[in-house]
């Protein structure tokens, strides 16, 4: 079957022919949320250049000859250098790409996945899926309305059958003082995003998105928080608490 113009068809394409051969393969970024969501249209409506995935860390040396077969070119330089953690191929008719996360997501701040791909058969696990945009430190309006359009789809609960699971949520910021930070931030521009009367949001879908930021939050105070993180939150921001971020030349 050949590349689909239709970017979410691909998508579709990619993950299926990837379980055909027993490669874990999911997707994460605009598109993933654009799944996890009803209306996707209702916050942003954007245009899609490229999909972004996960793969399992014992699939990496299977996706360069699993991309050939599927019609992608790959980013010869960039893969031989980064392939162990990430890996890039391109489709030239389409004008776009693939950008694939070996293992864990590392941006701003890293997020293991390995162990949790197979939780959800299209996309990263929920949890993840919001922390992978709220782990922004220069966060934009269209990655935070992403994170209400998350919120606004999805309940919260205590485990990963369709509910955005605040226990994984708690244990990872618990591990790790800067993603609580970077949340944290987040999901403050959110809370005023989402309450700006200028949105075109009905009360009851505003209420609905910050009752579950409020969540989080309380997760966050509820959490066990160890020593090296209690110090570290009195150093606070003095110190920088992320990853800086290069662009990557596709």
């Amino acid at each position: 079957m050949p590349i689909q113009a239709d970017i979410l068809d691909e998508m579709n394409r990619l993950i299926d022919a990837a379980r055909e051969q027993a490669i874990l393969l999911r997707a994460i970024g605009g598109l993933a949320v654009r799944v996890k969501s009803k209306d996707y249209r209702k916050f942003v409506t954007r245009e899609y250049p490229d999909i972004d995935f996960v793969a399992a860390e014992k699939d990496q040396r299977s996706l360069d000859p699993f991309f050939k077969e599927m019609g992608y070119e790959p980013s010869k330089q960039f893969n031989i250098l980064n392939g162990t953690q990430r890996q890039i191929y391109r489709d030239p008719p389409h004008s776009r790409h693939v950008d694939i996360f070996v293992g864990d997501f590392m941006m701003c701040h890293r997020l293991p996945m390995n162990d949790r791909l197979h939780l959800d058969p299209i996309t990263i696990p929920l949890a993840e899926l919001l922390l992978s945009k709220a782990q922004i430190v220069e966060l934009n309006r269209k990655d935070a309305l992403d994170i209400a359009s998350i919120l606004l789809y999805n309940e919260t609960g205590k485990d990963d059958d369709g509910r955005i699971n605040l226990d994984r949520i708690a244990q990872l910021c618990s591990q790790d003082w800067g993603l609580y930070k970077t949340t944290s931030i987040n999901l403050k521009r959110v809370e005023e995003i989402v309450s700006d009367e200028n949105l075109d949001l009905p009360k009851e879908e505003r209420d609905l998105i910050l009752s579950r930021v409020l969540q989080i939050h309380a997760a966050f105070e509820e959490m066990p928080k160890p020593m090296q993180w209690k110090m570290r939150d009195k150093v606070g921001t003095r110190l920088r608490w992320y990853e800086e971020v290069e662009e990557v030349a596709r």
